[in-house]
């Protein structure tokens, strides 16, 4: 062969193994390139709407598997990821923190990455993962000792490796990284432990630390390598000292709203439970708030600063965290607005300017702790149902105990739901169950945890305790609901084909009308799901894909509830699902 035909073919071969590249584009408009999932939440705005119609009510029946993949090993916890797919290849990510790359044609692995923790990681719910990132020619997940990993996404290979926070101290990280303009942006797990809850954004090309934005006050940002500004004023919420172990970790990652160029971030439990200790029993006058625990944050994504602020439990005192998705969406007056559905047990309607109260509507039922939402979105508490103080205890070990609706799990956890873009509504997975719970004295020890309470989950309905509820953002409406024997733990997918794609502990892998919440159609896929739904578009064919592998934090801290689900089988897979051109041409 001459060197001119050896050059030829040396070019046809680099051309060939080029690998595409996930550009800032195709993030913006994830939702509408169907042939894609490029992004948690199938879109930045993580309204996990698809406009795919092929698959739709009238032919819902005739979706079938087409391949299975396990995600092998002994390593069958919780299995809470979401897809990715580009390019032919389907990326998950396991517990343990571990990410595969799948043939979307075939099912067959391309390659695996295990990140082989060290001792002594301290990850509070499970040692689950709920996802990856794509942009350029990587794929971007976290790992229980609080690292983001970029890998080359053709060979698996590491290609720079960042530090988080120091996992000893008690910090993890399992959500999802969000991409925005070359920045990956991430949160961090750990407000058991007594950690500091922050935003960080790194360079996508080099893992370099951009800017980190703490969420308690008085804690200093950074920027470009050096001190920025202070989260808020110091004490002025927050008591002393206790700002430096403040909790509000912000675990379950954020969302972007393109239109206001804002990150919106949910910030976790404030640190200890106990509210007493926090100063935040006593008063109700702002001094006791714990800010910006409990909160929805809104952040600037070039600097890091806060634009604002809506704190949805001042005083917490539940863990009744605040880090549940916010939602972009239009409503039926035209007006942008956020969604978010609490921990609490109330959803909100919030001004996409800034963050503002518009209205607030509970979607569980028989809540405790609060009466209502005033006009200024601000709890109307029932300091009754506050857990009592154990400083005022006759035995000195814990305050009175109450029965507080929800429990600690919340009408609604991580599991994220979903919004609809032609019915207008929210499908939101919730539970129905309440907690005895009770504070105790504590003090912060580094990498311990940090509770300062004891609590039962128990169940308050004899025939379910799952439900996944159609909410009318404008009004609060509940449209219809879908009740569950066990606890709803996964995610929602909803399409423009009038479905709403979900799954159950049971291993019920379900298709929904989206109007009304009729079964359409039930898949069993081996063990309880807890992972995300996604749909794409594949050689004119639309596909559905869903992880299983029964896990998370039910089993752990269910109490009651736990017992009720133990005999669950765990087992992870990943299934996917298609419906036939011929099948889908009928009509």
């Amino acid at each position: 062969m001459n060197r001119f035909v050896a050059a030829a073919v040396a070019g046809l071969i680099a051309t060939s193994c080029a690998q595409a590249q996930v550009t800032e584009d195709d993030i913006a408009n994830d939702q509408t390139i169907t042939t894609q999932v490029v992004t948690n939440g199938m879109g930045r705005n993580l309204q996990r709407y698809s406009p795919l119609t092929k698959l739709n009510k009238d032919n819902i029946s005739k979706l079938v598997p087409v391949w299975a993949f396990s995600l092998g090993g002994e390593k069958q916890r919780g299995q809470e990821s979401q897809p990715l797919v580009y390019d032919g290849v389907m990326y998950i990510t396991g517990s343990y923190s571990r990410l595969y790359a799948i043939d979307i044609k075939t099912g067959d692995e391309l390659w695996q990455y295990d990140a082989r923790l060290p001792e002594g990681i301290l990850p509070c719910c499970d040692v689950i993962n709920r996802g990856a990132a794509l942009y350029g020619d990587k794929v971007y997940f976290g790992t229980l000792d609080a690292k983001l990993v970029a890998l080359d996404r053709k060979t698996g290979d590491v290609v720079w490796k960042s530090k988080i926070e120091n996992y000893k101290e008690g910090y993890s990280y399992s959500a999802a990284p969000l991409v925005v303009d070359g920045k990956v942006i991430v949160g961090n797990s750990g407000g058991e432990f007594g950690v500091v809850g922050a935003v960080y954004a790194f360079d996508a090309e080099t893992g370099d630390l951009i800017w980190k934005r703490p969420t308690i006050e008085g804690n200093m940002g950074i920027l470009n390598g050096e001190e920025s500004t202070m989260t808020g004023t110091l004490n002025a919420s927050w008591p002393g000292d206790l700002w430096k172990t403040g909790g509000g970790a912000t675990w379950l990652g954020g969302s972007y709203d393109a239109d206001t160029n804002t990150l919106v971030f949910g910030a976790g439990n404030p640190s200890p439970w106990n509210s007493w200790l926090r100063g935040a029993g006593e008063k109700n006058d702002g001094t006791g708030d714990n800010l910006y625990a409990a909160s929805r944050i809104g952040i600037d994504p070039d600097t890091g600063e806060i634009k604002w602020h809506f704190q949805t439990t001042p005083r917490e005192g539940w863990d009744f965290d605040g880090v549940n998705e916010v939602v972009p969406f239009v409503d039926k007056d035209g007006k942008k607005r956020f969604g978010t559905a609490d921990r609490n047990g109330f959803f909100y309607v919030l001004n996409r300017e800034d963050g503002s109260f518009v209205h607030a509507t509970p979607f569980v039922s028989n809540i405790t702790w609060a009466e209502g939402i005033d006009e200024n979105g601000r709890p109307i508490y029932n300091e009754d149902n506050r857990p009592g103080n154990p400083a005022g205890a006759a035995d000195g070990e814990k305050g009175d105990m109450v029965f507080s609706v929800p429990s600690f799990l919340g009408g609604k956890n991580w599991m994220p739901m979903a919004y609809n873009q032609k019915t207008g509504y929210f499908y939101v997975p919730s539970n129905e169950w309440g907690m005895d719970i009770w504070n105790e004295p504590i003090s912060y020890k580094k990498g311990a945890a940090y509770l300062g309470a004891g609590f039962t989950i128990k169940p308050i309905f004899e025939d379910h305790i799952g439900s996944l509820k159609a909410i009318d953002p404008n009004t609060g409406d509940i449209k219809w609901e879908y009740k569950n024997e066990a606890p709803l733990w996964g995610g929602v997918m909803t399409t423009a084909g009038g479905l709403v794609f979900t799954g159950t502990p049971e291993g019920k892998f379900l298709a929904l009308d989206a109007e009304t919440g009729e079964t359409l159609w039930s898949f069993q896929t081996g063990s309880g799901i807890v992972g995300q739904p996604i749909t794409w578009e594949q050689d004119g064919e639309q596909w559905v894909a869903i992880i299983s592998g029964w896990g998370g934090a039910v089993p752990l801290w269910g109490g009651e509830v736990a017992k009720k689900v133990n005999y669950l089988n765990q087992g992870g897979m990943v299934w996917a699902f298609h419906l036939p051109k011929e099948v889908a041409s009928i009509q």
